[in-house]
């Protein structure tokens, strides 16, 4: 089993910046692909960004347009969302997710194993 914990969200003005955190536990070595996705009130979830455990990384451009960067730290079981210019259409909550399948570097929310609670991030005008 893994548990996920985002942190790092909150309130910031258009043009801010944030960065995401989601700590992971548990049966860390089972995780190969970590992912984060949002998901704002009334929209379904949607996939951001992936990166592998090897350090590959995979984006949905139409969502993060070029403002957002995924890292990972393997040895702190950590991965990370950097995000800059934020709008306020990017005001959702904000969850990590983790893969266990080391065939694939998905962006199907579906595929995902196993959910952090979320962490709101709010884009004021």
């Amino acid at each position: 089993q893994v548990h996920l914990v985002e942190s790092g969200g909150g309130l910031v003005q258009t043009g801010g910046s944030l960065k995401l955190s989601c700590q992971a536990s548990g049966r860390t070595s089972s995780i190969n692909a970590m992912a984060w996705f949002r998901q704002a009130p009334g929209k379904e979830r949607e996939y951001l960004a992936v990166i592998t455990r090897r350090g590959g990384t995979m984006y949905n451009a139409d969502a993060v347009k070029g403002r957002f960067a995924i890292s990972r730290i393997n040895a702190k079981n950590a991965v990370y969302l950097q995000m800059d210019g934020l709008e306020p259409e990017d005001t959702a909550v904000y969850f990590c997710a983790a893969d266990e399948n080391s065939m694939r570097t998905t962006a199907q929310a579906g595929d995902y194993d196993y959910w952090g609670q979320g962490t709101q991030v709010t884009v004021s005008t």
